[in-house]
């Protein structure tokens, strides 16, 4: 059994805010208890709270901020001697490396997130920096590397009876098993952590899943209308909480829906939006993802060949960079599609 989902990021004076807060409020609450904590010179409570408002920025989008938090966050910490705290904000920084892009940079934050986690006795920030560590590896498309750790990490959630971290397990599982075609095995892990998520009132994990579902209905069953409803249940509560960057997700997604239905013209703004939600935030894999999208639509509606030929050229050589392994075989793919010659990436 699994009961109420909670944010275990939220600590110090700011254990009563739910998972389910907006995170404006999160932020405005944060922000207010971390200056009292400051003028009170009280270290330890202020990197528990500078947590918190590390982690509303990084959620907002608002990257600059999120990463003067989480290094002040961390800086309290270490003055409080507190390790646990001081593993929070590096498992924090590490999961906004991730956001941005700067793989290497995550993969070292969120190390040591783990390894100061077990040091300072802390369980749960270590499950949590490993699961970040996990889900570095699956964006990058390193699935072998990482599969089993999801599934130890899923093991761990279930006997802890955690429904948020377990949900994010089912999630990251499933996803590889869409990525890699196996949509039967994906759609049931979605499902199941639908159900726990809508039952622990988890709204974020909620929301993820639906989108899975979403995608999966539509890639395997062409349903595009029930995969718009699902989006659209998802999209309530991703503005509820403020999630731009799971909104964004959400549009891109659509997006795709809309392009396998061969409705281009409706695929192409919404790749627009979300190109434009992506750039805003600075989360530069959205950003190339609906780059794809649009170049592919823009193709569909008889965009100019050669300049559909170099866009897709630039994007292939921007996720090889980056070390996008699935991604950047979703540009090959849509090379074939159009028929485009795969230009050597330098």
């Amino acid at each position: 059994m699994y009961g109420k989902a909670f944010a275990p990021e939220y600590q110090g004076s700011l254990t009563t805010l739910s998972v389910n807060s907006s995170l404006t409020d999160v932020l405005s609450e944060g922000t207010e208890r971390l200056r009292e904590a400051e003028r009170s010179g009280r270290p330890d409570e202020a990197a528990r709270c500078g947590l918190a408002v590390a982690e509303a920025h990084r959620r907002l989008g608002q990257v600059r901020d999120a990463d003067r938090a989480w290094k002040a966050s961390y800086r309290s910490a270490r003055e409080a001697g507190d390790t646990a705290a001081m593993a929070w904000a590096l498992w924090s920084g590490g999961t906004l490396a991730r956001q941005r892009g700067a793989f290497p940079l995550a993969w070292r934050l969120l190390g040591l997130a783990a390894e100061l986690g077990e040091q300072g006795g802390d369980i749960v920030v270590r499950g949590y920096s490993l699961a970040g560590l996990a889900e570095t590896g699956r964006i990058q498309g390193d699935y072998e590397a990482v599969g089993r750790l999801h599934e130890q990490l899923l093991a761990e959630a279930r006997r802890r009876g955690e429904a948020r971290h377990t949900v994010w397990a089912l999630e990251g599982i499933a996803q590889m098993h869409r990525n890699t075609g196996e949509y039967d095995k994906a759609y049931a892990l979605f499902e199941e952590a639908a159900q726990i998520a809508e039952r622990a009132d988890d709204r974020r994990g909620h929301a993820w899943a639906l989108r899975g579902l979403a995608d999966v209905l539509s890639v395997r069953d062409a349903d595009t209308e029930r995969a718009l409803e699902l989006l659209a249940l998802a999209e309530a509560s991703c503005r509820a909480m403020n999630l731009s960057s799971a909104l964004a997700y959400n549009h891109k997604m659509r997006g795709n829906v809309f392009y396998r239905a061969g409705r281009y013209a409706e695929a192409r703004d919404l790749y627009e939006l979300a190109l434009e939600e992506f750039r805003a935030m600075s989360e530069p894999r959205g950003e190339a993802l609906a780059r794809l999208g649009l170049a592919k639509s823009l193709a569909r509606l008889g965009h100019d060949r050669a300049e559909t030929a170099a866009e897709l050229a630039d994007l292939a050589r921007v996720l090889e960079r980056s070390g996008l392994r699935h991604a950047r075989e979703m540009v090959t793919r849509a090379q074939a599609e159009f028929g485009l010659d795969a230009e050597v990436v330098r």
